[in-house]
């Protein structure tokens, strides 16, 4: 036996049923589908076990497989989608009875696993736009994945359900996302009307070295917005590093926007126009 196992599976190797329910032994984590209690569950385990559930024949989608591409920021209690037809599927899976090909698949740890450009053409037809594009972001830093690697699978399927979402969604992906946070900011600047901001976008000193990455922001009227995580508040080094990188981006003549966690869109755009406005004053003038 796995770590995640087949009951059925189980007991042909002496294992009985009365075994399998002591609940101070094991978790069921789907119908027939257990793992030791001790082992901590992970989205990695329920993957396993969903691919178990459908007898191994239910290639895997979505954000689990996202996460086996290499994706991050992936909830680990996040469902797992399989391409599978089964109109009822246990809690914690999400089947779809979609079309695919054998190009679509590929394998890792043993299982079936939808390729990367497949993979981002389910979670761009089936996550709400905030969610898709976060998660598409993060696909394409782990990955290198463009929207041209997704364009043959909408040719392939023109029929299939949520294409336009899917074109939003690809055509808003950026893998210059570091975070959830930062797509978040992005697409709030890009519903304002913005132009659509280019993420890490570099500085370079005097001696032509790029010495900051900046989240995003519109490199001609010299105008960045950045999200702060916490630790760069919590960390006492990374703090005065910020401090010092950012006197050297204004020293580049460059406006700068810095955005938290407790910052709210009537918090942010107001400040966004603002530097709008400098710069096209200046520019006028």
């Amino acid at each position: 036996m796995g770590i995640v196992f087949l009951g059925s599976e189980a007991l042909d190797g002496g294992t009985t049923w009365a075994q399998l329910r002591t609940r101070s032994q094991y978790r069921r984590l789907f119908p027939d589908v257990y793992m030791p209690r001790v082992t901590e569950e992970s989205l990695y385990y329920n993957t396993v076990g969903a691919w178990l559930w459908s007898r191994r024949r239910g290639p895997i989608t979505g954000r689990a497989a996202a996460e086996l591409h290499g994706a991050q920021w992936v909830d680990p209690k996040a469902p797992i989608d399989l391409l599978w037809n089964n109109n009822r599927p246990p809690p914690g899976i999400i089947t779809h009875s979609d079309h695919f090909l054998v190009e679509d698949i590929q394998e890792i740890d043993g299982m079936a696993v939808a390729t990367v450009a497949r993979t981002a053409y389910d979670m761009g037809r089936y996550l709400p736009r905030g969610a898709a594009v976060a998660h598409l972001d993060a696909l394409a830093r782990a990955t290198g994945l463009r929207a041209e690697h997704v364009a043959p699978l909408i040719d392939r399927y023109k029929g299939a359900h949520h294409i336009r979402r899917l074109r939003t969604a690809v055509d808003l992906m950026d893998g210059g996302a570091q975070s959830p946070k930062e797509t978040w900011l992005r697409l709030l600047l890009v519903d304002a009307g913005y132009p659509r901001p280019t993420t890490q976008i570099p500085v370079y000193d005097e001696f032509g070295h790029a010495f900051a990455h900046l989240d995003m922001g519109w490199e001609h009227v010299k105008i960045a917005v950045e999200y702060d995580g916490e630790h760069h508040g919590t960390d006492a080094d990374q703090w005065k590093w910020d401090v010092k990188r950012l006197r050297r981006v204004h020293d580049r003549n460059w406006l700068h926007i810095k955005v938290i966690g407790d910052d709210r869109p009537n918090d942010i755009l107001p400040r966004v126009a603002r530097a709008w406005a400098r710069r096209n004053s200046s520019h006028s003038g």
